[in-house]
């Protein structure tokens, strides 16, 4: 069961990492950062942060059927129309342009926020979609995949969250299915925390490129973070192709967080698109 601590008011508990020192890794306690903007919020939550006094949890009674009673902020867990996840079914196949990847070995540290283990990455790691560049500000893991594809679940999904100059969120989901080991899951697995509320500062680099698919295909529709306060008008993308973990890995996450992700939503008409 997830550890359902709280922190204050507009507070925001992801840091970015200093580059590694020059001593082996090492373990830091995670403070909390003073941030203003609905947008610096909205990320620390859709990794499963609770950035408000009000606890919630992903079952019982603060799963996600009371999300939207908890707090007046999380109303839109139970009355939005364009909320996440989704089974993706019947897709319209497109040319749809390419997401253009810039990542590279980067300094990480690693938090176990209570909800999940989030990744915080330093910057310079980025996509451009459409003309528009999205900063990378984290990644974190959800246990089983949370989003769906005609109607099938994976053993794991990564999400990479990122945000533009407008504070806009856009998401890239890498669905993590049982196979050979993961080389960057292994590196973060490697950092995790004794405690929650911890952060480790790897004393090595990662490069994200490393954790996409061969194939850049993907999915794309508009929705939701998926965790309280369940703010919309997220920009979604759904690798198609997934990508294998080990079994031992899985068993690691499940550890911690054996269930950790919302249930689905209902699509309700929404368009969704994938590559050709």
């Amino acid at each position: 069961m997830p550890n359902r601590g709280g922190s204050g008011e507009n507070a925001i508990t992801w840091v970015r990492p200093s580059p590694p020192a020059s001593a082996a890794t090492h373990r830091t306690k995670h403070a909390a950062a003073a941030v203003a903007g609905d947008a610096n919020l909205d990320i620390a939550a859709h990794a499963g942060q609770s950035l408000l006094p009000t606890h919630w949890d992903y079952d019982g009674n603060e799963g996600p059927d009371a999300w939207g009673k908890l707090r007046p902020e999380f109303n839109k867990c139970a009355t939005g129309s364009r909320q996440s996840p989704i089974d993706i079914r019947g897709g319209i196949a497109v040319d749809l342009e390419p997401i253009k990847f810039d990542y590279r070995p980067s300094a990480f540290s690693v938090i176990d926020n209570g909800h999940t283990v989030q990744v915080n990455v330093e910057p310079g790691n980025s996509i451009t979609i459409i003309g528009k560049r999205y900063e990378l500000v984290q990644f974190h893991f959800h246990r089983p995949s949370e989003e769906r594809v005609d109607g099938r679940q994976y053993d794991m999904v990564a999400h990479l969250v990122h945000k533009d100059v407008d504070g806009k969120l856009a998401v890239v989901a890498v669905l993590l299915d049982r196979g050979s080991a993961q080389a960057i899951v292994q590196s973060v697995w490697n950092n995790l925390p004794l405690e929650k509320g911890d952060e480790v500062r790897a004393g090595t680099r990662i490069d994200l490129a490393q954790l996409l698919p061969e194939d850049k295909r993907y999915y794309t529709y508009m929705g939701s973070m998926t965790t309280p306060p369940c703010s919309e008008g997220v920009l979604w993308m759904v690798m198609k192709q997934p990508v294998p973990i080990s079994v031992e890995q899985v068993a690691i996450f499940s550890r911690l967080y054996p269930m950790n992700a919302r249930p689905i939503q209902q699509a309700d008409g929404r368009l969704i698109k994938q590559s050709n």
